[in-house]
């Protein structure tokens, strides 16, 4: 009877998470693209990432006070997860993808970043003792000949190394949020999670440019799309509602129902909505051999998720429905 119900709990958790982890992906998928145009509008990657959180830091703001009810010591048992997310899987994250977007394409620079999911089966592997399987091995090594067709490396054209190193620093940041978002002891409510930590990340990001550490620059000049032309407030207000705010509360969500595996396998899909909002606000698209090179990235990723146990023998969370502590 145990068997039974833990069957029906996983079959509802998948109903519901992939759902959400699907919308999560997409919803992140845009936020190169409209950066990406206030960047070519003359502002820097540290201005757009700080407005771009501080907004969604603040329309879940009120929703985060409701969801922790008065449980205030929710936050301060688990203040250090909270700074790691907020420093790592929000902060890191996003200003290093808007520093590589700034100097390469969209799609190219998420396509590296989302090699997370590798990251997180190497950080299994050293925390937990989960040795990878063969399988898993041969996933990353073809992961890695489509980076090298991806870059255009062997062409002989110029590679733009910082912005690569920016892309992994990105993908670091990336395997941070997967693992972070997966836990389900915390008795945080995701909304509460994403909300904290999106606002750590806003007052660190303002402290960093405040000190000069971090570049800041905006203006008010409309930014041009490859539809047309709209006021800076529309890619400020996409990027911060739908493609932070929403994303995340979603993102997380779908984590703690799915695991941190799975979910992270899902948000590959977040490369794929990357390549079409490039294509549709930038007209940004990969050549012949960086195609192959994509495919070959997330055929790579694809065996890498294939070969790892079930979340049910790592020991990976997959639902926990009981979020109060």
């Amino acid at each position: 009877m145990r068997t039974l119900t833990d069957d029906t709990r996983v079959r509802s958790g998948l109903r519901l998470g992939l759902p959400l982890a699907i919308a999560a992906a997409f919803a992140f998928g845009m936020s190169g693209a409209w950066a990406r145009g206030l960047i070519d509008a003359g502002w820097t990657p540290g201005a757009a990432v700080t407005v771009r959180i501080w907004v969604a830091a603040l329309v879940l703001l009120i929703p985060t006070v409701i969801a922790l009810r008065g449980r205030w010591m929710l936050l301060r048992r688990n203040l250090g997860m909270i700074a790691a997310y907020g420093l790592l899987a929000v902060t890191a994250t996003q200003l290093f993808y808007f520093q590589a977007v700034a100097v390469m394409d969209v799609g190219l620079a998420l396509l590296i970043e989302y090699t997370a999911p590798i990251a997180v089966v190497l950080w299994l592997w050293m925390r937990r003792g989960e040795k990878p399987t063969r399988r898993s091995i041969l996933g990353a090594l073809i992961a890695f000949a489509g980076l090298v067709l991806m870059l255009d490396v062997l062409s002989g054209r110029s590679v733009d190394v910082g912005g690569i190193l920016w892309a992994f620093g990105a993908m670091i940041g990336a395997a941070a949020y997967f693992v972070l978002s997966g836990r389900s002891d915390t008795g945080l409510p995701p909304i509460a999670l994403a909300g904290s930590g999106l606002l750590v990340g806003a007052v660190g990001l303002t402290l960093a440019g405040a000190v000069g550490i971090l570049p800041i620059a905006w203006n008010t000049d409309d930014v041009t799309y490859r539809f047309g032309t709209v006021p800076w407030f529309v890619p400020v207000l996409a990027i911060g509602i739908v493609a932070t705010a929403l994303a995340y509360v979603l993102g997380i969500a779908s984590t703690r129902l799915l695991g941190s595996r799975l979910a992270s396998f899902i948000a590959l899909a977040e490369v794929v909505a990357a390549l079409l909002f490039g294509w549709l606000l930038l007209g940004q698209l990969p050549n012949l051999l960086q195609g192959l090179g994509a495919v070959l990235v997330l055929a790579g990723v694809v065996v890498v998720k294939l070969g790892e146990p079930a979340a049910s023998v790592s020991g990976d969370p997959v639902l926990d429905f009981d979020e109060t502590p």
